[in-house]
């Protein structure tokens, strides 16, 4: 693994390297990661994974024509032939009008902001081996528990460097961390099964091994003798931990590839009230410590806080430079970068911002409903907003959450439930994504 400092030499190297052989321009990005994994299950030790891989993209642009190219090998021979490579293929490519790097006055100029994102720490396998078992001891402590599916322990570190010709430069490091617990309830044909998880770029932010392994542990047990729900429309309640995903299918729809494309279900939605006024989506992708923060994107823009949803109004697209030339437009700061292909789009830290009722309080008028803390099945179009998916929970009987429910679907439209949803006060960031407990009146459940 190269020190950062050398990773950034690596990929401005590559570019002067693609000038001199004759490209118009280029851009080149290095990505490293190494992490280590201890898996443990009944007390026992049952893997321990060390893995280091890095990579090398380089772009090449011969006027209008563009082309990509990756090695996983540093060799200096290896490197020098993928320039060749690179632009023979370039010279064969089809003429793009809208690709090309970043508008050279929009890179980010001077020191990139501090982000804190490493914490300079690398533990040995047996530290983290500790820390599974602790994890995995706490779950099967709970009572109701009877078997494990086993509890995990991560750390890793990650290089990005990104080197443009028309002047840009610059390189992160982060660390990482993870731990987890799977464990089984009850007996028989009633076993039921439940996890918690925590990941953190600092591992003293991480939760106690304790904290996570008994929630595991208390949630499996709660799901014990589920029984089924009535069919009919009713309120919804999500769960902080897979409501996230119903900003990710808003973060899906209102990238700028797939606005240019004319491939999302809030095509004509700029600047319309999507949600109630009580609901902003915030991007801080500054966030110190946070998940996915970054100081400059995938193409060497800035990056800054930006509300996606400001009251309930969908403010703009997330844009890379060939989606915002299509649509005439600027780039967002948004472009995410791996070692082959052109950049993307996708944010950092989006949090959606915490409503003022307690979760009681958000359930409270609820005659009949149900608490879903668990999605199945991929059933989202993009295109038109049409949701379906299998889901888990409890019913909410009499503003209570109360038995466990299991097998039943969830349906509705994507611009339905935006509209029609609330938060609760219980917003915490524990994810690159995070929501409160969220709910949505009106969708249609069903019995499976």
């Amino acid at each position: 693994m190269l020190t950062p400092e050398a990773a950034l030499d690596r990929a401005v190297q590559l570019v002067e390297n693609a000038k001199k052989a004759g490209a118009d321009a280029a851009d080149a990005v290095y990505l490293c990661d190494a992490s280590t994994e201890v898996q443990v299950r009944l007390g026992v030790l049952e893997d321990v994974v060390r893995s280091e891989g890095e990579d090398i993209g380089l772009r090449v642009f011969l006027g209008q024509r563009s082309a990509t190219i990756s090695s996983s090998s540093m060799n200096p021979d290896v490197l020098a032939g993928l320039v060749e490579r690179a632009l023979d293929m370039a010279r064969e490519a089809p003429e793009d009008q809208f690709a090309g790097l970043a508008p050279q006055d929009m890179l980010l100029k001077g020191t990139p902001p501090a982000i804190d994102s490493d914490d300079d720490q690398d533990p040995d396998p047996h530290s983290l081996r500790e820390a599974a078992l602790a994890c995995e001891d706490a779950a099967r402590a709970v009572v109701g528990v009877t078997n494990s599916e086993g509890a995990g322990a991560s750390a890793g570190r990650s290089i990005f460097a990104l080197a443009t010709s028309h002047g840009f430069a610059g390189v992160s490091h982060a660390s990482g961390y993870g731990l987890s617990a799977s464990v089984l309830a009850g007996e028989g044909d009633d076993k039921q099964r439940d996890y918690d998880w925590r990941s953190a770029r600092h591992r003293a932010d991480l939760d106690s091994a304790e904290a996570i392994g008994r929630r595991a542990g208390e949630r499996a047990v709660r799901r014990l003798n589920p029984g089924s729900v009535k069919s009919g429309a009713m309120p919804v309640i999500f769960d902080p931990r897979i409501g996230s995903s119903l900003v990710s299918h808003l973060i899906g729809a209102i990238g700028g590839s797939n606005i240019a494309r004319k491939t999302s279900f809030l095509l004509e939605s700029l600047g319309e009230a999507l949600f109630d006024s009580a609901i902003s989506i915030i991007d801080d992708p500054l966030r110190v410590r946070g998940l996915g923060s970054r100081a400059f994107d995938g193409e060497g823009l800035p990056t800054a806080r930006s509300a996606i949803i400001e009251k309930g109004v969908l403010t703009g697209w997330l844009m890379e430079s060939a989606a915002a030339r299509q649509l005439g437009l600027k780039p967002t700061g948004h472009a995410s970068r791996g070692g082959s292909g052109a950049p993307g789009t996708s944010p950092a830290n989006v949090h959606l911002e915490g409503g003022t009722l307690s979760v009681a309080e958000l359930i409270a008028d609820i005659d009949y409903g149900v608490y879903v803390h668990e999605l199945s099945g991929q059933g989202v179009n993009g295109v038109t907003g049409d949701y379906s998916r299998g889901a888990g929970g409890f019913l909410i009987e009499k503003g209570e959450i109360t038995t466990p429910v299991a097998e039943f679907t969830i349906a509705s439209n994507l611009k339905d439930m935006y509209r029609a949803l609330t938060a609760a006060n219980d917003l915490e960031f524990v994810r690159s994504t995070n929501v409160p407990t969220l709910r949505v009146d009106g969708m249609m459940v069903a019995s499976a």
